[in-house]
């Protein structure tokens, strides 16, 4: 039997969440889609209830280009940027940013990445793995009701990713 991670399982019971805050699910099948969300004992059993819902990952890459998304620009709820060599800018600012979390995905061999939130944003970039890179975070870490809230993962074996506020 394939066992649910805890990963997992806080994954699906996103989705299940995000489904009704869109509009997708009333209140009594999100009540029922949580219960099964977090009674699930294997993998199997996860895979249905979320098995309808979207969950699009927006990916950017760059082998020694830049890549930078400024201005208003509609931000995904899961991004992953892979670039080798390149610079990584993402401005959050100004962007339309419809979810209370977005997840990002960095994989930067050599380059560097900037993410500037907008004011009250927090992020955590806590699952942002470094070997001889640096990784600095100039915003709050814990999510804050009506504020977006950025979960930054990624390998950075050289690379460099600073999260700062938007300059005001």
């Amino acid at each position: 039997m394939n066992t649910v991670s805890g990963a997992d399982r806080e994954r699906a019971v996103e989705l299940v969440q995000q489904a009704y805050a869109d509009g997708r699910l009333d209140p009594g099948e999100l009540e029922r889609r949580l219960e099964l969300a977090l009674t699930a004992t294997s993998a199997r059993e996860l895979a249905p209830i979320v098995a309808d819902l979207p969950d699009e990952v927006v990916r950017l890459g760059s082998t020694g280009g830049a890549v930078t998304r400024t201005g208003d620009w509609e931000v995904p709820r899961r991004l992953c940027v892979d670039s080798k060599y390149g610079r990584v800018r993402l401005d959050l600012s100004r962007a339309h940013v419809p979810y209370a979390r977005v997840d990002i995905e960095l994989l930067l061999a050599y380059g560097s990445a900037t993410i500037v939130l907008p004011a009250g944003a927090t992020a955590n970039a806590d699952g942002v793995r470094s070997e001889w890179g640096r990784v600095t975070c100039k915003v709050p870490g814990r999510p804050r009701p009506g504020h977006p809230h950025v979960q930054v993962t990624g390998d950075l074996p050289y690379g460099r990713l600073l999260i700062r506020p938007a300059r005001r």
